[in-house]
């Protein structure tokens, strides 16, 4: 085999592997994208739920415990409410 067949043929299968590198680095990032999705649709999810469980207690005192409902959050459960969910 000649030397200029030889290096098209290695050229051609460096491009190759290229190219498969890139397609699994691009799955790699397709994953990563929707498990940020995932984590997102959670997290919002559990502050409605959250948000519900409040509105509750609120309702029947602290938990059925018999103390008295809060009038209003404090500043620290004002600031648990807020979750910053980013932008897509």
């Amino acid at each position: 085999m000649r030397f200029e067949t030889l290096s098209l043929l290695l050229n051609w299968v460096q491009l190759g592997v290229l190219l498969g590198i890139l397609s699994r680095i691009g799955r790699t990032f397709d994953l990563i994208a929707n498990t940020q999705r995932e984590l997102r649709r959670a997290i919002h999810h559990l502050a409605e739920h959250r948000r519900v469980e409040l509105g509750a207690a609120e309702t029947l005192g602290r938990w059925g415990t018999g103390f008295p409902p809060r009038s209003s959050p404090g500043p620290a459960d004002a600031h648990d409410l807020a979750l910053p969910i980013a932008a897509k």
